[in-house]
């Protein structure tokens, strides 16, 4: 009985115990996360910045508020820089930034001062396919086949920016006829300049990017989507044929895969080196959550914005096939981006 009694006594005092505490959720209670998106607002990178900093603090313990702060320039490599060097990597700043620039080091780029591969990856929200759209008005090609022989003026952002390394790839690998104007702080401007007669397309247009900004000019047919580079062939937008498809040699189709397979890694989140390591399983669990969340999904449906996540061991697997490519494939790859 004395037995029982102790045992009673036990249980009721367990019972009324608090909980135990739980290291991450008292981090992140009450704190401000933040999210580094590398362009600037109005276009496909920052609507996933801000679908993003909408939903995540749900999953996340402790539900901090999210905020955005974008953070342009140099293409994002401004953001991937900040990243890997200056952002606290306690698990509070996590961010965007192109897939491009994850190559950059490898092109033997002295100002990408990161090595993509120690990032603390979360993964990527979206596998895309990156297209050249050109501005129907009299003179302009609107096939991709005509773009060999028509000159065209391709709009472009800073030279690590993929609205500029898209077409570079283009003319100096295929020869098409184009000629690239660089400096367009992003895709809002790109588009702009279409609609005033500056330049005649552009050549970095994610999937997302067409239903978010362009849809209307592709339905209306004010907008030609032309050829489509990446590593899957998509029937979005119709039969648009694939850069691959163009490829004379087996060289160009490796040049032309340096540059275009990190589309896989179309939207990638990551953080610091080095974040702790129950914070960051933290931040990947909450990530799937979210991408799994019906609510989530529900509204980037809506947006038009395309979720097919990729996970972080499949991105750590792309980072070190990228950096096995064969020197001289990555030296001419790097050439044609004439910079």
């Amino acid at each position: 009985m004395k037995t029982l009694h102790l045992g009673l006594i036990a249980a009721a005092v367990l019972a009324h115990a608090p909980a135990l505490a739980d290291p991450v959720e008292d981090f992140y209670k009450g704190k401000t996360f933040t999210f580094v998106s590398g362009y600037p607002p109005g276009g496909g990178y920052d609507a996933y910045a801000r679908i993003f900093a909408r939903h995540y603090g749900r999953f996340l313990s402790g539900h901090p508020t999210v905020v955005v702060n974008s953070m342009p320039g140099a293409g994002s490599m401004l953001a991937a820089n900040y990243l890997y060097n200056s952002a606290p990597a306690d698990g509070t700043v996590v961010g965007l930034f192109g897939s491009s620039v994850l190559m950059e080091p490898l092109f033997g780029n002295t100002a990408a001062k990161f090595d993509a591969r120690k990032y603390s990856w979360l993964g990527s929200m979206s596998q895309d396919v990156s297209h050249c759209g050109m501005w129907v008005s009299p003179g302009v090609p609107t096939t991709f086949e005509e773009m060999f022989k028509t000159k065209s003026i391709i709009g472009g952002g800073a030279p690590a920016a993929i609205t500029f390394q898209h077409p570079m790839i283009l003319k100096n690998v295929l020869g098409v006829n184009i000629d690239v104007v660089a400096g367009y702080p992003g895709s809002r401007e790109i588009n702009l300049a279409m609609a005033r007669g500056e330049v005649n397309g552009t050549c970095a247009l994610f999937t997302s990017s067409i239903n978010t900004q362009y849809a209307d000019d592709v339905k209306s047919g004010r907008m030609k989507i032309v050829v489509q580079m990446g590593a899957k062939k998509m029937t979005t937008f119709g039969d648009v044929p694939s850069v691959f498809d163009f490829a004379k040699t087996d060289e160009q189709r490796q040049i032309m895969e340096a540059h275009f397979a990190p589309l896989m890694l179309a939207r990638p989140i990551m953080g610091p080196p080095a974040i702790p390591t129950d914070r960051l399983a933290a931040l990947r669990n909450a990530f799937f959550d979210m991408m799994k969340d019906k609510e989530f999904l529900e509204e980037a449906q809506k947006t038009g914005i395309e979720i097919d996540p990729v996970t972080p061991d499949v991105v750590q697997a792309l980072l070190y096939k990228f950096s096995s490519y064969p020197p001289d494939i990555m030296q001419k790859a790097a050439k044609a981006l004439e910079r």
